[in-house]
């Protein structure tokens, strides 16, 4: 009897899709696996349906599971932050979740994996018996930080946002302005995102075990300080296990997919001489800053491939509420940019297959926000990256991809959260033309062997992972006795 694996995403194509991955790597094992999906609350906005759609529609072979509708949260009139209100839609699910659970035979459940903001889910694992294990969909660096976290906050009277860029010391990782720290994080500590946040990072250590979407030599510091009792005194932290990168294969996999016209254009560009340009599913720019970026590209000479998206505003949480719709490119980029580029670039609306792009021989060079799916994307593709953060954990990222692991160049004008034309142009040059680019270059290419060796048989991910399931092994037998 094949025992099955639940998966319990968090909303957002950014928790999904590497969970998605992860699910191809239990089916590799022999399990059944089943993705359990709380119902979006928005059909067609940034964390809407129909993106979820896609990806089940991609990956047949994963069973998804899509829980009963509950009422969702006022997103649009509550004056909470979203946030906060999906942390509560989720907790609401847990009903819903232990019904769908005790509909399967206990014998035949082999774990429940959880999303690193579904922490509630733990309690209804807890209920049944079920082992649960956190999926960790960014790196290991960034989730050292935020265990330290409650231990730099504990004897704080005021919020870390009076620090600006007061470089913090956490271990494993280099220093750490406060000012690139999540924003929610930034709040007086005993404000209710500050609280909530602290307490997700701490109860997600709480489950079995930590499955993290990385490679152990790309972060061994940081690996290294969560193995480490100093990083949480007084609490002994669950075993982490590196078992990435879980990177999809693009149209790599077999699946019927129309190719994207975006795909053909490449395909008459140079070997590695077209810089690609892409946010993440949610980053957007304003208008000034459209044109900007622009100017400069137009400027550098280069070829280029740009994803633009309609403008909004990235501080506002409820911008994730929002229906998308078509950008109008010529409104949003300066007079005649189209026509006076279109012999060397391409300009996309809203999105492209990121992964085929990154892995066509004619891209040379990613700006990127540097999300962390993203992040593993370029190093799966061996493509240098120009670091643009821009909300949630970039920020640290971005510290790590150029100080830690040497993959990327900062595109430094983000601090004040405006970059210009200048900017753009020295950057592009400097990753396409320079010296110190191929340098870059030759450095990420060494990391994707070492990814790739990761993940082949006997590799350090697939010996994680390996382990990982001899550990859940032992404890069922212990829980039976």
């Amino acid at each position: 009897m094949k025992q099955t694996v639940i998966l319990y995403p968090a909303a957002g194509v950014g928790h999904v899709v590497p969970m998605a991955e992860l699910a191809r790597v239990f089916l590799s094992h022999g399990y059944d696996v089943t993705m359990v999906i709380v119902p979006p609350p928005f059909k067609s906005s940034a964390l809407g349906a129909s993106q979820i759609e896609q990806i089940a529609a991609a990956n047949p072979s994963i069973s998804f599971h899509v829980l009963p509708p509950i009422p969702a949260p006022d997103f649009a009139g509550s004056p909470k932050h979203p946030f906060l209100l999906m942390l509560q839609m989720l907790r609401q699910y847990n009903d819903k979740l232990e019904g769908f659970l005790r509909s399967i035979p206990r014998q035949r459940l082999h774990s429940l994996v959880i999303d690193m903001f579904c922490v509630d889910a733990i309690d209804v694992a807890a209920k049944l018996g079920v082992p649960a294990y956190t999926f960790v969909p960014s790196g290991a660096s960034s989730l050292a930080v935020v265990t330290q976290l409650p231990t730099l906050l504990a004897g704080r009277q005021t919020g870390l946002e009076e620090l600006g860029d007061t470089p913090l010391e956490f271990l494993g990782v280099p220093p750490v302005p406060a000012s690139h720290l999540i924003a929610e994080l930034l709040a007086h500590p005993e404000e209710e995102q500050c609280k909530t946040m602290v307490s997700i990072f701490e109860r997600g250590m709480n489950s079995r075990g930590v499955l993290v979407n990385t490679f152990e030599s790309f972060e061994s510091r940081a690996v290294r300080a969560l193995r480490d009792p100093l990083c949480f005194p007084g609490k002994v932290l669950p075993p982490v296990y590196c078992v990435g990168p879980l990177v999809s294969g693009g149209g790599r996999n077999g699946e019927k997919t129309e190719r994207h016209e975006c795909l053909a254009w490449l395909d008459a560009q140079p070997e590695r001489s077209v810089v690609f340009l892409c946010f993440g599913s949610m980053g957007t720019f304003s208008v000034e800053q459209l044109k900007e970026i622009a100017v400069g590209l137009e400027k550098s000479g280069q070829r280029f491939l740009w994803v633009v998206r309609v403008p909004a505003n990235i501080n506002d949480p409820k911008r994730l509420l929002d229906k998308p719709c078509e950008p109008d490119l010529d409104a949003l980029l300066p007079e005649g940019f189209l026509e006076r580029t279109k012999d060397r670039g391409l300009v996309i609306k809203s999105w492209a297959p990121q992964v085929d792009v990154l892995n066509h021989p004619a891209t040379g060079a990613f700006v990127t926000h540097c999300g962390w799916n993203s992040t593993m994307e370029g190093i799966m593709a061996g493509v240098t990256m120009l670091c643009w953060p821009l909300y949630a954990e970039q920020k640290m990222n971005k510290i790590f991809m150029t100080e830690d692991m040497g993959v990327g160049v900062e595109i430094e004008g983000y601090r004040t959260g405006f970059i210009k034309a200048e900017e753009v142009e020295a950057k592009v040059r400097l990753v396409m033309e320079s010296e110190e680019g191929r340098e870059l270059q030759a450095r990420v290419v060494a990391r994707r062997k070492e990814a790739e060796a990761a993940l082949e048989v006997g590799g350090s991910s697939h010996a994680a992972f390996v382990q990982f399931l001899l550990d859940v092994e032992n404890l069922g037998e212990e829980l039976a006795h």
